[in-house]
């Protein structure tokens, strides 16, 4: 028996200026609502190049708005290079601003970035607060060092607007790994609207994949959306030139890994026997269940597949310009849920092909049972977010939640 809410609408902000995180996030919740509440729609706004690349379920649709690109120095720069930043941001805030006017949503949810990308969504959030909408801005588990965060959000004034315009703030972790704003003066009020989801499980789709899967033991490589991810990858070819009689190894180089390198990448891997390479695979969750260990950079998604999916992992992560995946996966290795490897020591080849050989005898996340008893593999973050819409919606009057048989 699923609860039905009638006509409700809620909408949700990816601004997605840089890899696929927030796109994947933002999708795998609107997946959890439509999944657990009949007559309930979802719209995405995003900025990222392909989010028509991916599958969405019935009820959830997307808005693609120009896509803008994070430069290693941090400032931005229009995908259409002919056009002036400035420019492409006031489109973006019309698009953003005329959609919530015309879909009219009861929950508009912002995914990490409080007013979006150079502010762009406060003039949205205004206009949703005068009618009543509930404002959710959804944080990562881990934002950045707060000697890093401290400075970026004072600078933007963000904790001031925070109080002032979201009436609740999803962290999407359990509490006790980690407090995203450790370090900022942050008040009573917005504490006391933070609510740690606990962590966002992962599950295949019932659906076949769109191509085929490697078949036997096979270790996977992947960086999320690639950007940043081809020293990664060296480090991995490197570790099979050393040692050729290394596992399998299935190297995903991401959607945004530079054309040049991804040439070069695919190239070079004819001479690797024991390296395949896919460009792009926009079901990389089967990909995780599949693979006998999992090498990456530790973003949220792939740490959260990590977990449902209970793959041994080896985390090499970025340090720069943010140090979420850093921070991150040193929490997950106090509590031996995975290894980390310092990108200087991964750059050593052979102790990379140490790493890679003994990964598929590596201990899953579910041998940990110090993360057992913190709670952190309860990944329970879906069901409370269900939970809370589900609450927040009930008693508005706008929406009749009863229970209805049958599937979505």
């Amino acid at each position: 028996m699923k609860p039905r809410l009638d006509n409700a609408r809620i909408l949700m902000y990816s601004h997605d200026t840089f890899g696929l995180g927030h796109l994947r996030r933002c999708r795998e919740i609107a997946h959890t609502l439509v999944d657990a509440y009949h007559g309930l729609s979802v719209m995405i706004i995003s900025g990222t190049t392909i989010a028509g690349a991916f599958d969405y379920r019935m009820r959830v649709d997307f808005v693609k708005i120009p896509s803008v690109i994070k430069l290693r120095n941090g400032e931005y720069q229009s995908m259409a290079q002919h056009t002036a930043l400035e420019d492409t941001l006031e489109i973006r805030r019309a698009i953003i601003r005329n959609t919530a006017e015309t879909f009219r949503p009861d929950i508009f949810i912002t995914d990490k970035e409080p007013m979006g990308l150079h502010g762009e969504i406060e003039e949205t959030l205004t206009l949703l607060k005068t009618r009543g909408t509930r404002l959710v801005l959804g944080l990562r588990d881990v934002m950045d060092a707060p000697e890093l965060l401290g400075p970026e959000w004072a600078r933007k004034d963000l904790l001031r607007r925070i109080e002032a315009y979201y009436d609740t703030i999803w962290v999407y972790g359990p509490q006790s790994f980690y407090d995203p704003l450790a370090g900022l003066p942050v008040s009573e009020t917005i504490r006391a609207r933070m609510r740690y989801t606990g962590f966002l499980r992962r599950s295949l789709l019932r659906a076949e994949p769109a191509q085929a899967r490697p078949q036997g033991e096979y270790l996977l490589v992947t960086t999320g959306g690639g950007g940043d991810g081809a020293e990664l990858i060296e480090q991995v070819y490197a570790a099979h030139r050393h040692d050729p009689g290394l596992c399998r190894t299935l190297v995903v180089l991401g959607p945004y890994l530079p054309f040049r390198e991804r040439a070069e990448f695919i190239a070079r891997a004819a001479d690797l026997p024991g390296i395949e390479v896919l460009e792009f695979d926009n079901r990389l969750e089967d990909l995780v269940a599949g693979a006998a260990g999992v090498v990456a950079m530790g973003g949220y998604n792939t740490f959260c597949e990590i977990l449902s999916f209970d793959r041994p992992a080896v985390i090499v992560p970025r340090l720069q310009p943010r140090r979420e995946q850093a921070i991150r996966a040193s929490r997950a290795e106090a509590f031996g849920m995975l290894r980390v490897m310092p990108p200087a020591q991964a750059g050593d080849p052979a102790q990379m092909a140490a790493a890679l050989r003994d990964l598929p005898q590596s201990p899953p996340p579910s041998r940990s049972t110090s993360a057992i008893e913190a709670g952190f593999l309860r990944l329970d973050g879906r069901e409370n977010i269900a939970r809370d819409v589900g609450a927040w919606l009930r008693p508005s009057g706008r929406h009749q939640l009863r229970a209805v048989p049958g599937p979505a």
